[in-house]
């Protein structure tokens, strides 16, 4: 099986517990205005690449990961748009006992049997999930991604149920989801839920503008500065109550 890979990191830090060997596939359905990667949107293009060259890549760094208690992390764009692909590279990191871990939004989950057979088969071989929880209101995620959040609610319920390990993850966003009624909101659906092992503030950052520039599209959040430590320390607080 063939992923559509946009890029590899072969040593990060910030994607899982651990040196990770992170994944960036190609292929995304939201729009978030504060994205980084929007190079990773796009359906169908990408560097096709099979598991066993990316296994063959990996067993290099096998001495890292059991130094660092680390693995493979697949971000992206979106991975679960490639559950078939996550599947096979999955199944052959577990041969070599490879921690696993998915950085997903949830943005395509689907109730649909088709959907949620193959997601069913990639769980068990999945041992960590960075789940982002873009906003809690729907009607602002919406505005902030394109797409209302409640499929996505429903993606973190489905692996509560299914006591998948979770890191919820929050892009703290001032003007937007910087405001301490939604986090007070957030961390109340988060309490609901069984399987969280962390809670991660993102503070939002300005780096990937130029990306946005070079691929001719309007950075909406052009004057939105990055929060203050206060107000990152505030959200810690109001979410991990």
């Amino acid at each position: 099986m063939n992923g559509r890979i946009h890029s590899i990191e072969t040593c990060g830090t910030v994607d899982g517990p651990g040196l990770r060997y992170v994944l960036f596939t190609q292929g995304c359905l939201l729009r978030c205005q504060f994205c980084h990667n929007p190079d990773t949107w796009k359906l169908n293009i990408g560097k096709e690449i099979t598991v066993a060259e990316i296994m063959k890549d990996i067993e290099t760094y096998l001495p890292f990961f059991q130094a660092s208690n680390g693995g493979i992390t697949v971000s992206g764009g979106e991975p679960l748009l490639q559950l078939d692909f996550l599947i096979d590279l999955f199944t052959e990191c577990k041969k070599l006992g490879v921690h696993t871990t998915i950085d997903s939004s949830g943005g395509c989950f689907s109730s649909a049997p088709q959907f949620l057979e193959r997601l069913e088969k990639l769980l068990p071989l999945t041992d960590l999930i960075l789940l982002d929880i873009k906003e809690i209101d729907t009607n602002k995620h919406k505005e902030l991604t394109g797409m209302g959040n409640g499929h996505i609610l429903e993606f973190a319920q489905y692996l509560s149920e299914k006591q998948v390990p979770v890191w919820i993850r929050h892009v703290l966003v001032p003007t937007i989801s910087d405001n301490d009624e939604d986090l007070t909101k957030l961390s109340e659906f988060i309490r609901t839920l069984r399987n969280v092992e962390k809670i991660e503030v993102l503070p939002y950052h300005k780096l990937g503008i130029y990306k946005w520039e070079s691929l001719g599209l309007e950075y909406k959040l052009a004057g939105v500065e990055p929060p203050t430590p206060e107000r990152i320390k505030n959200a810690e607080k109001i979410l991990k109550r």
